[in-house]
């Protein structure tokens, strides 16, 4: 057997055996999985981590966006789940693949790899917009709440507690078996789809037949509305979570293929979702004088209980209480590991209260303080939701940037790099992210742009982009091929390579063309960070 590196893990809670939801793996079980019933008990140990991300990612910002986009436009964006499904894969595949690699969390990876700057930059921006969507969570769980007649004061403390409870329980185990069963309430939309029963036709028209529905008029409209498909989908607070979630599980590379396996489990059940949930909606308010006119979700459940009767409207709070729950423990437990990462404080669910402090008082003060706020009388709730579409549109390209770039950083990952087509996709992806970060950015603070502006903005970022990637290309047919060692170039040499304790590692060099996009990456962060600031404090002041 192949020697195991020594790895860079930072907290020994996170090596030994897997004890997953539905299963357990030994950290001395090397045994080859041959068997059909060996591989399902073993994927069902590592079942959790892609499963938890995707299902956290239809959340109560998702529900309401995939009910507006079904209420105003019925089934004509349902083209856009398609297209999100191999970003969603690639996107989280390569923090998988760091984490399990590198045992250790994305946070802490970016400031030892890029500097203070950027971990800082990335740890506080990253609380101050997950800080801001728990509490859009909360406003889910009171809405649905407030729907099923449950008081908002009753409705909001009792989810605290839960959320609070899974979490503070000392053991890993228990918390993902929560989670988890959480995931498995996500499927109530399945029968409720079925309750409404949208037309199969204008299903699958919808998802097949790209277009904007409309009109020129409408442009601006529907590309926010687009957007914002977007950015519930993909979410930076996804990138940190699975990574970090991943090392606490104790996944390593030997289990690469389960995890993908569990990651792929989560995206179908994510998009199922997000298309029964345009169905519903578009099914519920076609020929009403609803279409064009959502309000929130609580409009939403009223509309579906008028359309297919009560039962139907309390599937949809339920559903939505249940996705509120899950999101708000998902986004608070990506906070409190990029804080432990950062700091260096013991950040693990394995450990309980009194060993991992200040990893579980960063989660409490999340979920209380998002719950104070949604109680306090005339809270600024539009604006804050505003606030968190505008922080995500800026942070998700970075986020995005950092973790390509860490995925070829060859120290870090080894025989684990992206290959040339990974890199080729997702260089394509930051600059769509890019390009609907300023679009999403330039619309919130000018709400009078229009549609030829829009497409102006567009067309400009597009151009920059093909000349950055031409300049890329060019580098890259320059630069020497990396080459495996015969060892690393095998399967076992594969899953047993880790990287190397942190400070064993050289600094990286950064090429004068990184660091040039590195500071125009910075001055972008910038200015849309200055003039959000700016807009916010007018929106507050009334002007």
């Amino acid at each position: 057997m192949a020697t195991i590196t020594r790895t860079a893990a930072l907290d020994d809670m996170h090596t030994g055996d897997i004890r997953g939801a539905l299963g357990t793996i030994a950290v001395d079980d090397h045994a080859p999985r041959a068997s059909l019933s060996a591989k399902l008990k073993t994927l069902l140990a590592i079942v959790g981590p892609g499963l938890i991300v995707m299902v956290g990612d239809n959340d109560a910002g998702a529900f309401q966006t995939y009910g507006q986009a079904g209420q105003n436009y019925g089934t004509h964006l349902l083209w856009t789940l398609l297209l999100l499904v191999p970003v969603l894969y690639v996107n989280q595949e390569m923090v998988l693949r760091l984490g399990a690699v590198t045992g250790v969390g994305h946070a802490r990876l970016i400031l030892e790899r890029f500097g203070k700057f950027w971990g800082a930059f990335s740890v506080i921006d990253l609380f101050i917009l997950n800080a801001l969507t728990i509490i859009t969570e909360f406003i889910g769980i009171t809405l649905a709440a407030g729907y099923l007649g449950v008081p908002k004061v009753v409705a909001v403390a009792l989810a605290a507690v839960v959320i609070i409870s899974a979490a503070f329980t000392g053991s890993f185990r228990r918390f993902e078996r929560i989670a988890v069963s959480f995931c498995v309430g996500s499927l109530l939309l399945i029968p409720l789809y079925f309750i409404v029963h949208p037309a199969s036709s204008q299903m699958a028209h919808g998802f097949v037949t790209p277009g904007l529905p409309g009109g020129s008029g409408q442009l601006a409209t529907v590309m926010l509305l687009v957007i914002s498909i977007v950015g519930t989908t993909v979410a930076p607070w996804q990138l940190f979570f699975q990574q970090s979630y991943v090392i606490d599980k104790r996944i390593t590379p030997r289990f690469m293929r389960y995890e993908k396996t569990d990651l792929w489990i989560g995206i179908v059940i994510v998009v199922v979702g997000a298309a029964a949930l345009m169905g519903i909606t578009a099914a519920a308010f076609a020929g009403t004088k609803g279409v064009g006119n959502f309000t929130d979700v609580a409009g939403l459940a009223n509309g579906i209980a008028a359309h297919a009767g009560k039962v139907a409207g309390v599937i949809f709070a339920v559903a939505l209480l249940d996705a509120s729950i899950i999101g708000a423990f998902a986004v608070s437990l990506s906070s409190a590991y990029a804080i432990g990462d950062v700091l260096g404080l013991n950040h693990s669910l394995h450990r309980g209260v009194k060993q991992a402090k200040g990893f579980y008082a960063v989660y409490g003060a999340l979920i209380l303080g998002a719950a104070a706020i949604v109680l306090i009388p005339g809270s600024p709730l539009g604006l804050l939701t505003e606030g968190v579409q505008v922080l995500a549109g800026v942070l998700l390209p970075s986020a995005t940037v950092f973790l390509l770039l860490l995925c070829n950083d060859k120290s870090v990952l080894g025989p684990w790099v992206n290959r040339r087509g990974t890199n080729l996709f997702t260089s394509g992806v930051v600059a769509v992210l890019i390009t609907l970060s300023v679009v999403l950015t330039a619309s919130v603070l000018f709400p009078r742009i229009s549609g030829h502006q829009i497409v102006l903005i567009m067309e400009a970022c597009g151009a920059a982009s093909v000349l950055a990637g031409a300049f890329a290309l060019a580098r890259a047919r320059r630069s020497p091929r990396r080459e495996l060692t015969a060892q690393d170039a095998t399967i076992e040499g594969r899953d047993n390579w880790r990287m190397p304790p942190l400070a064993t590692l050289s600094t990286p060099l950064l090429s004068t063309a990184r660091k040039i996009g590195l500071s125009a990456l910075r001055l972008y962060l910038a200015v849309a960070m200055v003039l959000v600031i700016v807009k916010i404090v007018q929106v507050a002041l009334g002007h």
